[in-house]
């Protein structure tokens, strides 16, 4: 049975810092795309980060870009989702999904993935 366990949100200020995690378990897939998508009340989910475990080439939103990184420990079959310089539009409840295959050009298309976590809550305060 696959899960996903997200961790690590919280509430801070404008500038701060987050690290998420995500810790999957039940399946051996060795190349897949993990990746994590937000969505804030009101607004679609959107695809933040993701991470091809085939590659090892990281993908992320435009928005994020400079001051998120995702990164995987492989022993662990965990995925972390390091967020600095947080502003208040990143506030949302994130999510971290699993596909078996690689991320490619569709990554952030969630109808595409097969599992997700229950999310943890990101807010951060102006």
């Amino acid at each position: 049975q696959v899960q996903l366990v997200e961790s690590g949100g919280g509430s801070v200020q404008s500038g701060g810092s987050l690290r998420l995690s995500c810790a999957a378990s039940g399946y051996t897939y060795s190349s897949n795309c993990m990746a994590w998508f937000r969505q804030a009340p009101g607004k679609e989910r959107e695809g933040v980060a993701a991470f091809s475990t085939g590659s090892g080439r990281p993908y992320y939103a435009d928005s994020v870009k400079g001051g998120f990184t995702i990164s995987r420990d492989n022993a662990k079959n965990t995925v972390y989702l390091q967020m600095n310089s947080l502003k208040p539009e990143d506030s949302a409840m994130y999510y971290c999904a699993v596909r078996w295959y690689g991320c490619g050009g569709s990554w952030d298309k969630f109808i595409e993935y097969n599992y997700w976590g229950q999310g943890t809550q990101v807010t951060v305060s102006s």
